[in-house]
């Protein structure tokens, strides 16, 4: 990378950096200025325009570069955990939770405009959901015990999963970061909740091969 794109990169970081710092005081991200951002990232206004067409883009530049890393570590983790279904959820969840801790303000950012964010951004974090939901739907054909499970099913629990983490989000972002016991108590109870619902899933399958009438 040049001098030029490194400086560049910078400055992209900084505005970002700058947005999530003026949302601290709890503001909504809709309710942040351009101007704002850029007196606090201590840039003119015309270098926003060389990153950003407007503040919407800002925010989706936001969404990506957390989710994208977020989904890319998670794959690692139960890729490397392949075979070993307790462990792949113990270490999953374990790796998901610090990650979380380490980029709370990227996580607060999007728990706070999941619901009450522009509609661009809103759908952009939708979007980036359902790929966690197909990505971990596709890595479920991994595991031999859910290897016959069909695709809708599978599509099913992915998606109670990922709505189940974002729970844990606000959680563990409530909790003082001293708080070592209290956060190991919610990453073991999220451990429990996952294999609860992989045993519920198998349970139901069972019953419903066992037994397929169209009303269960």
């Amino acid at each position: 990378m040049s001098l030029r794109d490194e400086k560049k990169q910078q400055t992209r970081q900084t505005l970002l950096d700058a947005a999530l710092a003026l949302m601290n005081d709890g503001r909504s991200f809709v309710n942040i200025s351009l101007r704002e951002v850029t007196r606090e990232a201590g840039v003119v206004p015309t270098a926003f325009y060389r990153h950003f067409k407007d503040m919407d883009e800002l925010g989706l530049a936001l969404v990506d570069d957390v989710c994208l890393s977020l989904r890319k570590l998670l794959r690692e983790e139960r890729l490397k955990a392949q075979g070993a279904g307790h462990i792949a959820i113990k270490g999953s969840v374990m790796m998901f939770l610090l990650y979380v801790r380490q980029e709370a303000r990227y996580f607060d950012f999007l728990a706070r405009e999941r619901w009450s964010g522009s509609v661009k951004i809103r759908e952009a974090i939708q979007r980036e959901l359902n790929h966690f939901a197909n990505d971990l739907s596709t890595d479920f054909r991994l595991f031999p015990e859910m290897q016959n499970l069909p695709s809708e099913d599978l599509q099913m629990i992915a998606d109670l999963v990922i709505n189940t983490a974002i729970n844990w989000c606000g959680e563990i972002l409530s909790l003082p970061s001293q708080q070592v016991r209290l956060q190991y108590e919610l990453s073991m109870r999220a451990v429990k909740q996952l294999r609860l619902i992989f045993v519920g899933a198998k349970h139901w399958r069972s019953e419903k091969t066992s037994n397929p009438s169209p009303n269960l």
